[in-house]
């Protein structure tokens, strides 16, 4: 019998670190997000895009209304009612069925967040269309969140390519015309103080008449840097009670994604945003089988949920 010690790497054991420590986990409290990706084909490729967004990457398909009403459903047997519901991608207006599966979340009486780069997809008069009917008809209940990397179109355009802010203000201008309740996303790229960044993204706002409170945290949502790189320390239990926050402060314990891999029959669901691509991290086909505790094993659970304390909820 060999008495060699397996040396573990970090991040790979859900149990314990490398250095042996208890790792942590986050127990799944309650529904508050739920996110459909709703494929990662981009109009454009952003420099820092954390789930590599194209328009070559279909690693993660379309979804479609069909996909997506039995988890819709299964909301309704388990009570849970008036939840958020996210559409993320890739660019979601690239994906057909996008203003139905909106349609679909609103018409169940749930509150529609969709995160968009506000271009050229979303500027399609059929999108458009569609767009002013579900905002005539659900109001406020519908968020339109869009991706602003910086308030400055040198920086912006240095992420997502040459021109891509004034196409971006444009999208913007009209969401604002047609007074759709909007948010904006940000990045902490640029070594930039958080209130500085507010400041000058309020000018931005003001000088363009929107109507979001750039000091608000859910209007104007400063993200926390990813990279795949990072070497981050890992979470062990002990960290909670060092950094003063819990397990319920972290995504994971009240949002869950559902994506479809190319090549599969059904979708399967994830317990965040960030982790499209790690097999480790499936939970199953329903959303039953994801209600269970998360380890946080992957570097993304530290540099962006616990370390830097992002949410991509509302």
């Amino acid at each position: 019998m060999s008495n060699t010690q397996v040396t573990l790497k970090k991040f790979d054991d859900p149990r314990i670190t490398a250095k042996g420590e208890t790792r942590a986990h986050v127990p799944f409290n309650r529904m508050k997000t739920l996110w459909f990706n709703t494929g990662t084909l981009c109009n454009i490729e952003c420099v820092n895009c954390y789930i590599e967004s194209s328009p070559t990457n279909d690693r993660l398909v379309y979804l479609t209304k069909a996909d997506i009403l039995p988890y819709l459903e299964e909301l309704k047997l388990a009570n849970e009612s008036q939840i958020e519901i996210g559409f993320t991608g890739g660019e979601p207006f690239m994906a057909p069925d996008a203003i139905a599966m909106i349609e679909a979340a609103l018409e169940n009486g749930h509150t529609a967040l969709v995160l968009t780069n506000a271009m050229q997809p979303m500027m399609r008069p059929r999108v458009q269309t569609g767009l002013l009917d579900l905002k005539n008809r659900f109001q406020n209940k519908l968020i339109m969140r869009v991706s602003l990397d910086h308030f400055s179109e040198q920086f912006h355009d240095k992420e997502r390519g040459a021109g891509s802010f004034d196409i971006a203000m444009e999208g913007l201008k009209w969401l604002s015309k047609h007074n759709f309740n909007l948010a904006i996303a940000g990045r902490a790229l640029f070594n930039e103080d958080e209130i500085s960044a507010r400041e000058n993204y309020n000018q931005l706002f003001k000088s363009n008449a929107f109507e979001i409170d750039a000091f608000d945290p859910t209007q104007l949502v400063l993200f926390p840097e990813m990279t795949p790189d990072s070497d981050p320390p890992e979470i062990t239990t002990a960290c909670w009670g060092i950094l003063k926050k819990s397990p319920e402060d972290i995504m994971c314990a009240d949002q869950r994604m559902v994506i479809k891999r190319k090549g599969h029959t059904s979708p399967t669901v994830l317990p965040c945003t960030l982790l499209p691509y790690d097999q480790r991290f499936e939970m199953g086909k329903t959303l039953q089988d994801s209600r269970k505790a998360v380890p946080l094993n992957h570097t993304y659970c530290a540099t962006f949920c616990v370390l830097g304390g992002g949410s991509c909820s509302a």
